[in-house]
């Protein structure tokens, strides 16, 4: 072959191989028709209201139709095992706070899924706090008064919490024992159940994410006495941090993230979390979700990952000096 013909040839295969990777790269950065975004707890509650929020405004920036679905359950478990089974093709995410994610597979022997395996981070949005509350018949109005409430009753009493072997009932634990009471966590099946049984006053208190508290709170319904974290919440001044009160070690912030199947195209992951750092810049997008008691900051893919790492390893050590055993 003459050589000009054999350059030619060669020249145009290679604009070919590029053009070929261009469109698929185009392709696999196409955003599905629907969205379904997954959320591991029941209508009402705190993760599913941020959802709802987030989705109407990304389906605007996708230019694409994104849903909410509630699969509750299980502290999210469920949700978590419909993701792994999901096509990795962008159509299937999972919105999730730091139980499902992170602390599920440290006290769960068999999960049904490894997060590092199964899943890939696709952006998170906010760090929140745990926070300690009573119902509106509980007469303490500080968290001092509610431990001598209790011990005039002999001690003994219950804590609501949205799911077992959770950040909450570790909490519950560790407050027991610091303040020499006999709590029992009480786990419900979402932060929505547990907070309609504190405003029926069928539980006394509960430990929840502050979004699950707050509207209460600011209603007086409920009464917030005391959050987690190293400093008192911008939407909560007046209620003191558990290390003011004595409970320290317990400062490092949970989490919410979005996650997506293992192998969903790099493109796609991109795209969306690009998406939501837009929606996030939103002023009332970001009001709303600052009033509900989350400090919000967009965390691309990689930042995330590393997060639940950080956040895996604090736990890890909380989980075994505890003495729980995974069951």
């Amino acid at each position: 072959m003459h050589p000009h013909r054999r350059t030619s040839l060669s020249l145009l295969l290679r604009l070919s191989a590029l053009l070929a990777a261009c469109c698929m790269g185009a392709a696999l950065a196409q955003t599905p028709k629907t969205i379904k975004v997954l959320v591991g707890f029941a209508p009402g509650g705190g993760t599913d209201v941020i959802a709802r929020l987030l989705s109407d405004k990304l389906k605007d920036e996708l230019g694409t139709s994104v849903v909410v679905e509630n699969r509750p359950g299980a502290g999210g478990q469920i949700a978590a095992q419909a993701l792994k089974a999901a096509p990795a093709d962008g159509s299937t995410l999972f919105l999730s706070h730091d139980h499902t994610i992170t602390i599920l597979p440290l006290v769960v022997k068999n999960p049904g899924f490894n997060p590092a395996q199964d899943f890939v981070p696709v952006a998170g949005f906010a760090t929140f706090v745990n926070a300690f509350a009573v119902s509106g018949a509980t007469p303490a109005k500080t968290f001092a008064e509610y431990v001598a409430w209790l011990k005039a009753q002999g001690g003994k009493g219950s804590v609501g919490i949205p799911a077992p072997a959770s950040t909450p009932e570790f909490l519950v634990k560790v407050m027991g024992e610091k303040y020499g009471l006999d709590l029992v966590a009480a786990p419900y099946r979402g932060s929505a159940p547990m907070m309609a049984d504190m405003l029926g006053n069928q539980i006394a208190a509960g430990v929840g994410s502050v979004p699950d508290f707050i509207e209460n709170h600011r209603a007086g319904k409920v009464r917030v006495l005391g959050v987690l974290g190293g400093a008192r919440q911008a939407a909560l001044p007046e209620v003191p941090t558990f290390t003011e009160l004595g409970l320290a070690g317990l400062e490092d912030l949970p989490y919410y993230g979005i996650f997506a199947p293992a192998g969903t195209p790099k493109p796609f992951v991109d795209q969306f979390s690009a998406a939501l750092a837009k929606v996030l810049a939103q002023p009332e997008v970001r009001s709303q979700l600052t009033q509900m008691g989350l400090t919000v900051g967009h965390m691309p893919s990689d930042q995330l990952g590393r997060r639940e790492k950080a956040y895996a390893q604090v736990w890890t050590r909380i989980i075994k000096t505890s003495g729980f055993q995974p069951q």
